[in-house]
């Protein structure tokens, strides 16, 4: 059904005037650079065109205004439009665009990173830009109370993606009209057709079933575009716009052909292709600008109180860390989700406190730190837990959220064989790992309850991803109210000048540790015992100082796999030691089952028995 046609013809040339310059300046930077992703830009071309002439209510001269729209391009490979979009606006200059693209030291790269600051999120991982997309949805309406809009472009091969349907699924959810996705269904994917290439009434169907408008298009008709983002613009609840579009529209010669995904033009195939698009332009666009926001006042400033706990008392820091988190919780900045264990991770606690500041993302991890890291492009500090097993569904937006360089803090509990019954599928046994190897992470992982609570406090403020390790079951609270817990430090629980090996543990088998230390000690063994709360960043100048006080001896011992998690990280720290050590590392090293807690870390080799054989063996 054709639009109604609202533009006249002069602006329907002027439209397309910029979507020619568009299409051009993105066969010029990546034919210059030898390299990118042209076709995928040119068949979205029109859709932006309109979209920035006339719908993105932008300050491209503040991108730090609180009321600008939000534009998310989730097929980050079509950065050549990207960045002809920045040009067109007057962000960037011609030079930059063709010269510096996917060049080294560049900050337009090979896909869109915050390096730019009209960039929220890193994308490129497909089905991830929605996803975050939500997430600035949801504290544009629940929470900023702002009238900005999230514009989301996406192609139709990441629709075979289930994080896009977890976020149209939470998207209709929490009803976010003010979230618009722009859906460019060329046909043709990396290696060839999509799942559903032009099959835009399958597409229609899904989308509705998901509670969300659906408005399919011509993506190459102006007037359709301009007359599909103006009813997005004024919907009820959320809305995908499905665009038939060609891929590598405007160049006839490639136009709708497969084996043309990730190819510049030749150079001469290229002059051909601007010439018949009529060369270069230099049209600066102006478009709609935003509402001007309202003031914001400072925060409130509330005194923080950090739950106390009494000495020796069983308290598990699942516990502690929803008590935490309910006390944080006194700053309006800080926001919770989970993916509904809220009542296990302990969660609920800041629920029952801050309900209008809570998220349910239900049983969709990677929706979950989607979600976050969209809250934090937004200024808020998100907190977003499940159990740490279950982490890894999420691991690539984890990832991800490294390369966005988002501030949230993550929470895993029921980790390793501590958990019990429940047997292996429940037990993170490998999260240390995945946290670790993120770029600029924080992995914590607290023994007790006031270490737990104190961890908590430091990662609302901490850059990047903060990623915290709790238990399931309950044990002896080992320090006093009030004991500063740095991240980056440890804490000595046992020591002396003649300690003969070190005990270093974290979390439970903290407290193993310290039995097997009291047994040693029977036997006339003094044995240091170390609490390496803080995995990374590890505190070296502790494990330095064990190997000169024991003679080297060291048993570390943890509830996790042996590869990449406390033992890796202490090696690491300590690979360029000129003096000789010798250390003993008990992990799980074989498949758990379900038992108690003491079966099951005994029969891994991480009980106090095993421990103490280990110390032994070393002296």
């Amino acid at each position: 059904m054709e639009a109604e046609r609202t533009l006249d013809e002069e602006q329907l040339t002027q439209l397309g005037e910029v979507a020619a310059q568009l299409r051009v300046d993105s066969i010029r930077c990546s034919t210059r650079a030898a390299s990118g992703h042209p076709t995928s830009s040119l068949s979205a071309a029109d859709l932006l065109a309109v979209l920035i002439s006339r719908h993105v209510r932008y300050d491209w001269a503040e991108p730090g205004n609180r009321a600008n729209d939000h534009l998310i391009f989730s097929k980050g490979h079509a950065s050549p439009l990207l960045y002809a979009v920045f040009k067109a606006v007057g962000a960037i200059s011609d030079q930059e665009l063709v010269d510096t693209y996917r060049r080294f030291g560049s900050r337009l790269q090979g896909h869109p990173t915050p390096a730019l600051p009209w960039v929220d999120v890193a994308t490129g991982s497909l089905g991830q830009g929605l996803p975050v997309g939500v997430g600035i949805a949801l504290a544009g309406r629940y929470l900023d109370q702002l009238p900005y809009h999230v514009w989301v472009l996406c192609g139709d091969s990441e629709t075979a993606e289930g994080s896009v349907w977890e976020a149209l699924d939470k998207a209709g959810h929490y009803g976010l009209r003010n979230l618009t996705v722009l859906v460019d269904v060329n046909r043709l994917g990396q290696r060839g057709p999509t799942e559903l290439e032009w099959d835009l009434d399958t597409y229609r169907r899904r989308v509705e079933a998901f509670g969300c408008q659906a408005i399919v298009i011509d993506g190459h008709d102006l007037a359709a575009i301009d007359d599909a983002l103006g009813r997005a613009r004024q919907a009820t609840g959320p809305t995908v716009v499905l665009a038939r579009t060609v891929k590598g529209k405007g160049v006839p010669e490639i136009e709708n052909k497969p084996d043309w995904h990730g190819k510049p033009l030749k150079p001469d195939l290229a002059e051909r292709a601007v010439d018949a698009l009529g060369g270069v332009r230099q049209i600066r666009v102006t478009g709609p600008q935003p509402e001007p926001a309202p003031p914001t006042g400072a925060p409130a400033a509330q005194p923080l109180e950090l739950p106390r706990y009494d000495r020796g008392a069983k308290v598990a820091t699942r516990n502690a860390y929803g008590d935490a988190l309910r006390a944080v919780g006194v700053r309006p900045d800080v926001v919770v989700l989970d993916g509904e264990v809220s009542d296990s991770t302990r969660a609920d606690r800041f629920t029952d406190a801050h309900p209008d500041r809570y998220f349910e993302m239900f049983i969709s991890e990677q929706q979950m730190v989607a979600a976050a890291v969209g809250l934090q492009v937004r200024g808020y500090r998100p907190f977003a837990s499940t159990f740490a097993a279950f982490f890894s569904r999420a691991y690539d937006f984890v990832r991800m959220a490294g390369v966005s360089r988002a501030d949230i803090a993550l929470s895993g509990s029921h980790a390793g064989v501590e958990i019990g019954a429940d047997g292996p599928s429940q037990m993170g046994l490998e999260d240390l790992a995945a946290m670790r190897a993120v770029q600029g992470s924080t992995v914590l992982y607290p023994s007790d309850a006031v270490s737990c609570a104190a961890l908590v406090a430091q990662m609302v403020d901490r850059k990047g991803v903060n990623y915290l390790r709790t238990t399931r079951g309950g044990h002896p609270v080992l320090y006093d109210n009030d004991e500063p817990f740095p991240v980056g430090g440890s804490k000595l629980l046992r020591g002396g000048d003649d300690d003969r090996v070190a005990l270093i543990g974290a979390g439970v088998t903290v407290h193993n540790c310290l039995a097997a230390a009291d047994e040693l000690a029977s036997a006339g063994i003094n044995a240091r015992v170390i609490d390496l709360y803080s995995v990374k960043p590890l505190d070296r100048e502790r494990l330095l100082a064990a190997v000169r006080d024991t003679g080297g001896r060291l048993v570390v011992v943890e509830d996790h796999y042996p590869e990449g998690g406390l033992g890796s990280a202490v090696l690491e720290s300590l690979a360029d030691l000129a003096e000789p050590f010798r250390l003993t590392h008990l992990a799980v090293r074989g498949l758990p089952t379900s038992g108690t807690p003491t079966e099951l870390m005994d029969q891994a080799g991480i009980g106090v028995s095993a421990i103490v054989a280990a110390a032994r063996a070393s002296v």
